[in-house]
């Protein structure tokens, strides 16, 4: 997705081959860890050796004692507990997190940290708990499980303990350091990824690609013959939907299929992968083409998107599409 366009669906600056390339990660500096599902082997317990102060929302404040020892097993520490609505398996979570190094206090990434300049909400993890991540170890993420929104929790051991078999060697972190993330469960929906939008298609708009839909599988789009690929981004609302409408900071739940404009080419899709990915939208964790052609749109909309080079890849030539002009296929299922 897009790591997502990146991991997350058409990831923002960043682009990797990752499969599901288009949901946008935040980087973990130097990559701790290969992304691999897994599931956490070891509970919650009492041993927690980190301090955090801080209230839900703002950014913790987190302390290791000098003579502190990183357990050798992973340990969780409820700080805050929440009344919202409680995380499922397999259930798509929007998170703020801070994690950082027990001993010298190194970051380990998050999202408290912004950019200076920047507006708008801040950007948020938003992920589907089970599914890699290339923001936060499994067995940590998988600990959101049965957590409500509105909690604040920690989860400490040491690298081995946390990371395990994944640990990157060039991250400069030795199995035995101690590592600690601190996560705020702000939302959480349970939307089944095969989720897909209903209803009756419009017609495409005078020089919009067709759309043909067929139920679990990549949309088939065709590029219209001798039409020139559009300088700004074009958007049609192939489905009206009647749900809540998507505003900037949300954590978006959606099946996409892309294609080049030059020569009709699918390069990724949502079905070829596990089904719907989960991102944040508006706040540059995607291609601009997506911020803009998707705020403001309601849950339960598909909506058709023609994303010029200079609104998706340009000046990325790793992505291999920074001078194509994308069209997208939307389905918003759910927002988080």
């Amino acid at each position: 997705m897009l790591q997502f366009l990146g991991g997350r669906p058409p990831l923002s600056r960043s682009y990797s081959k990752n499969p599901r390339r288009f949901a946008v990660a935040l980087a973990v500096p130097a990559l701790l860890f290969a992304a691999t599902a897994c599931g956490s082997e070891d509970g919650g317990s009492s041993d927690a050796q980190v301090k955090v102060e801080g209230k839900f929302g703002e950014k913790p404040e987190i302390s290791t004692p000098k003579d502190a020892k990183p357990a050798d097993k992973l340990v969780v520490k409820t700080i805050t507990e929440g009344s919202g609505e409680k995380v499922e398996k397999g259930g798509f979570v929007r998170l703020d997190f801070a994690g950082q190094t027990m001993k010298d206090n190194k970051s380990l990434g998050g999202t408290w940290t912004t950019q200076p300049g920047a507006k708008g909400p801040r950007r948020q993890m938003v992920a589907q708990v089970g599914q890699p991540s290339q923001e936060m170890p499994a067995k940590v993420l998988d600990e959101v499980i049965g957590k409500k929104a509105g909690t604040r929790f920690e989860v400490e051991g040491t690298a081995k303990a946390l990371i395990g078999d994944q640990l990157n060697p060039q991250a400069g972190v030795k199995p035995e350091d101690g590592l600690v993330w601190v996560i705020d469960v702000v939302a959480t929906k349970k939307i089944d990824p095969k989720s897909e939008v209903k209803g009756d298609q419009a017609a495409p708009a005078a020089g919009m690609p067709e759309v043909k839909y067929t139920s679990q599988k990549a949309a088939s789009i065709t590029i219209p013959k001798g039409e020139k690929a559009p300088t700004d981004l074009k958007e049609q609302v192939l489905i009206k939907g009647s749900g809540p409408e998507v505003k900037a900071g949300d954590g978006l739940i959606a099946q996409y299929t892309g294609v080049k404009w030059e020569n009709g080419e699918k390069f990724d899709s949502s079905w070829d992968h596990n089904g719907a990915t989960a991102f944040q939208i508006g706040t540059g964790s995607v291609v601009q083409g997506w911020d803009k052609g998707l705020v403001g749109k309601r849950v339960g909309d598909r909506v058709e998107l023609v994303i010029p080079p200079k609104l998706g890849y340009e000046g990325q030539p790793q992505s291999g599409l920074d001078k194509n002009t994308l069209v997208f296929v939307v389905d918003i299922v759910g927002k988080v």
